[in-house]
């Protein structure tokens, strides 16, 4: 997916900026358990922040695509070691 922009990552952002991180990656990195662990976050919620603990040795900003394309979601924002990541629920029929 592509890196949100404009109005609509500017209100994401906003939106995020309150929100405790619902997932933590340690130095495994991009793992089965933190993708179940982000699954698990977006059937709650559109908007997550992720929070990379042990970032030794990692293009932080490469991490955070790779992390949105694993995911299925939209990047809005990276600041430091945590990720803002957005998925539009899927409408129920």
């Amino acid at each position: 997916m592509c890196k949100v922009t404009g109005r609509k990552a500017r209100d994401l952002r906003s939106q995020g900026h309150r929100l405790k991180p619902a997932v933590m990656v340690g130095a495994a990195g991009l793992s089965d358990a933190v993708l179940s662990a982000v699954e698990v976050a977006f059937e709650d919620r559109e908007l997550i922040k992720v929070k990379l603990l042990d970032a030794e040795g990692m293009d932080r900003r490469k991490f955070g695509q790779e992390l949105a394309r694993a995911t299925r979601s939209q990047l809005a924002q990276v600041l430091g070691k945590t990720y803002l990541l957005y998925r539009a629920k899927k409408e129920e029929a």
